[in-house]
């Protein structure tokens, strides 16, 4: 998560050379490309309608947590929006002056959890059953920022990376008391945000850090403690949310920063998608079978929040 009001952020040249991701596919990065981008839903940035993170339903439509209104809405590919669920509005999420709705993961089932960020007892993962309200299932501690969100759907866990105090929480997916489950100065912020995206993937947590554009690879053991964290990539610069290619150990990331979307596969950093493409500072990315989608939170752009979708060739 990387939010309108926090500070301006130089547009610059910030993609580097991953140092060291592990385990190479055999697939070299230029044989995965993009095409045919196209943005399928602008939204209003003046009502807050902006994209941080994104479950991908079966029929194709996206459901994407607009971090400034607090809400969560499902976006269909003909561009119409429904919003599904209203988070509180008190408080804030400081360093914003407002409260936000951040990481946002999808069961099978259909219900979504979505972090809530308000700096008060409302800050913590809240459910959202098919036509229900909004239900809060865990708190979190006020003084954080909890921020993306992923499922270990094999364990029932859902796990959250907080950018200010250095953490991954681990909370079951019937709700209940959170759990410190990893920390370290690998999580941490240096000056803005640190640990970010989330994403899990073979039997490991994986977490970005905007501040020290990295990536970190924290084992599951067998018990469900973490193991030791290991950076595994660096160099990115001021990265986000990202999600691996199934099957594979490429990472398609978005940096809002830059206004790229990034494809980083065995140590090398290739671009997908740029504002040419219709990308406005990007700060999420999903796949679905062959189609990545792209949400643009106008965080450094500060016009035109969008939802954009391409097909994936490979």
């Amino acid at each position: 998560m990387f939010e309108t009001e926090l500070r301006a952020v130089a547009v610059a040249a910030i993609v580097g050379a991953i140092a060291t991701l592990i385990s190479p596919t055999g697939v070299a990065a230029d044989e995965l490309t993009v095409s045919n981008p196209r943005v399928v839903a602008h939204f209003d940035l003046s009502a807050g309608q902006t994209p941080e993170d994104i479950a991908v339903e079966p029929d194709g439509s996206a459901d994407i947590s607009f971090s400034e209104a607090a809400e969560v809405a499902r976006v269909g590919l003909d561009g119409h929006v429904q919003v599904v669920g209203q988070l509180p509005r008190t408080g804030s999420c400081s360093p914003s002056p407002t409260p936000l709705s951040l990481g946002l993961v999808r069961l099978q089932d259909g219900t979504l959890f979505v972090v809530d960020c308000t700096n008060d007892a409302n800050t913590g993962v809240w459910r959202i059953s098919p036509g229900q309200a909004p239900v809060q299932i865990a708190s979190l501690p006020a003084n954080g920022f909890p921020n993306d969100m992923a499922l270990d759907p094999s364990q029932g866990q859902l796990y959250i990376a907080d950018s200010l105090l250095a953490t991954v929480w681990r909370v079951p997916v019937q709700g209940g008391v959170p759990v410190a489950w990893a920390t370290g100065p690998a999580l941490a912020r240096i000056s803005f945000l640190g640990a970010n995206g989330i994403a899990v993937h073979r039997d490991a947590v994986w977490v970005s850090n905007t501040d020290q554009g990295t990536i970190v690879r924290i084992p599951v053991l067998p018990d469900g403690s973490a193991g030791p964290i290991q950076t595994v990539g660096s160099g990115l610069g001021e990265i986000d949310n990202f999600v691996f290619v199934a099957g594979t150990q490429e990472i398609v990331a978005a940096l809002p920063a830059a206004n790229q979307v990034v494809l980083v596969d065995n140590g090398q950093t290739r671009v997908l998608l740029t504002g040419a493409d219709g990308l406005s500072s990007p700060t999420s990315v999903a796949i679905r079978d062959n189609m990545l989608y792209v949400g643009s939170g106008a965080v450094v752009t500060h016009s035109n929040p969008n939802l954009l979708v391409a097909q994936i060739d490979s």
